[in-house]
Order: C-alpha cells, then sequence, then structure tokens
C-alpha cells in the first residue's frame, strides 16, 4: 500500500498506517523532519519543484528523478508501507504514486489507474512533467500523459487529505 501526505501531515500518515519506508519530494529550502518511525536508509528526499517546464533559479523534475524514485520504490519489500509526501500532497507525490502504481504493474491501464486516483484523491494534480517523464522511461507510448490529462486538474486546496493506493 501507498500512502500520500501532505508534509504538514507526515508525521501522523507515518505512524497511524506504520509506514517503513518514505519517498519526499520537495522543492530545495524546504524544511523537512524525517518522522522518528522512518530510518535514514529508508528515506529518499528528492529536490525539485512543482513546475512542468524549465524556470529560471527552479529545478524542473527529470529523468534522474524518475529514476531515483523507481530505484527506490523496487528495493521497497512491499512488508509495510510506503509512504510519499511533497509540500501540499497534491502534484508531486500523487504523480510519484501513479507512477509506482503504473511501473510495479505493467499490465495495469492506465486509464482506470488515473480515475481510481482521483476518486481516493478529488484533489489530486499529478505533476505532468514527472508524469511525461515517467511515460517514456517506462514505454507507455504516451498513455500515462493521456491518462492524468483526462482525469484534469483536481479541487482546489491549500493542501490534500491523505489517502492509501492499493497496488
Amino acid at each position: 500500500m501507498i500512502y500520500v501526505s501532505p508534509l504538514s501531515r507526515i508525521e501522523d500518515t507515518v505512524r497511524r498506517v506504520g509506514a517503513e519506508r518514505l519517498i519526499s519530494l520537495l522543492s530545495v529550502g524546504t524544511e523537512m523532519v524525517r518522522p522518528v518511525a522512518i530510518r535514514a536508509e529508508n528515506h529518499l528526499l528528492m529536490n525539485m519543484h512543482d513546475i512542468a517546464a524549465p524556470q529560471d533559479g527552479m529545478t524542473l523534475p527529470g529523468e534522474a528523478h524518475v529514476r531515483q524514485l523507481l530505484d527506490f520504490a523496487r528495493a521497497w519489500d512491499r512488508s509495510r508501507p510506503l509512504a510519499i509526501n511533497c509540500w501540499a500532497g497534491v502534484s508531486r507525490s500523487t504523480a510519484s504514486a501513479y507512477i509506482i502504481a503504473a511501473a510495479f504493474d505493467p499490465s495495469r491501464d492506465e486509464t482506470e489507474l488515473a480515475l481510481l486516483l482521483r476518486r481516493l484523491s478529488p484533489t489530486a494534480t499529478p505533476n505532468p512533467r514527472l508524469i511525461a517523464v515517467a511515460d517514456q522511461i517506462l514505454g507507455r507510448n504516451g498513455r500515462m500523459v493521456a491518462a492524468i490529462a483526462a482525469i484534469g486538474r483536481g479541487a482546489d486546496c491549500f493542501e490534500g487529505v491523505p489517502f492509501g493506493l492499493e497496488l
């Protein structure tokens, strides 16, 4: 099970669900205190901005980020949950959960997975750059990009509500 959470609720989410591993996708300079229950070697902190196109002074999510995300996820034994957070729990983290779910089951229909993501999180607005890069790496021929585009932007919010995605 993958649990997605905003940064403000990650300590509680990790404790509540018993997560053993954590992926944090945050902008450079954002303070991240690793939850007590997560050992340092089980925490992947990636610095990137929540952008879809290059912008001066900002880190665009790229191939190295997606490959690091996938490598970390593939090392997960799935005996206990994986938690993922970004600042709001809306864009980078929901994209990452979608990417990992797609990678773990190459036969899983991209549209069904995107619709499930929308049902679980009405605010989910997966970062389109992360999705596009993963689509290429995973050989999905644009299907991931199209599926995420089809669900559209999620409901406006300050931050998302934590949710779980079954693999």
